[in-house]
């Protein structure tokens, strides 16, 4: 299989049980399988200990703008962030759900913490960029409801109840 990223013939190795493509001696990116990735992504996950130096050529460039074709369907692949803060790109096939990780991106990837901590660093986050601003609409929404209530309460002096919405046995309840 050749290796997305720099066209080298990547290796197959075996851990723990599982096999993983990485371009030994080219660019040191891994390949990851459907779901393979999942087994090694947290710090505390053992096998992911000797994918995170990949013996590489340093002398290999990587063009990082270029669009890369998963090795093992020559599908585009997607190019999108690992976590909500935006620190690691990844490049993900559509088709057979596989990864491609540039050298160094499992080692950020682990650096997040476990799949508890990144939730919890998504929901501070997004509180940070949301909070306020829902706080807000929710006060303009309670104030909105206090008006319409009071609106409504005008035309029961004005109108005859079988003009109220939910008082009459026709039209809107």
């Amino acid at each position: 299989m050749k290796c997305p990223a720099c066209g080298n013939e990547m290796t197959e190795k075996t851990i723990a049980g599982a096999r993983y493509d990485v371009c030994e001696g080219g660019c040191g990116g891994v390949w990851f399988d459907w779901f393979e990735l999942k087994k090694v992504d947290e710090p505390d996950e053992a096998p992911g200990e000797k994918l995170l130096d990949v013996p590489c050529d340093e002398s290999v460039v990587v063009d990082a703008s270029q669009r890369r074709r998963c090795p093992r369907d020559g599908q585009i692949m997607m190019r999108h962030y690992f976590s909500v803060e935006r620190k690691v790109q990844v490049d993900e096939c559509p088709e057979c759900g596989g990864f491609w990780l540039d050298a160094g991106e499992l080692r950020r990837i682990r650096a997040l913490g476990t799949e508890e901590e990144q939730r919890e660093a998504a929901r501070e986050l997004f509180g940070r960029m949301f909070d306020d601003e829902l706080d807000e609409m929710r006060q303009k929404s309670d104030a909105e409801r206090r008006r319409t209530r009071r609106f409504a309460h005008m035309f029961r002096f004005i109108c005859p109840s079988y003009y109220i919405p939910g008082k009459q046995e026709w039209g809107a309840h």
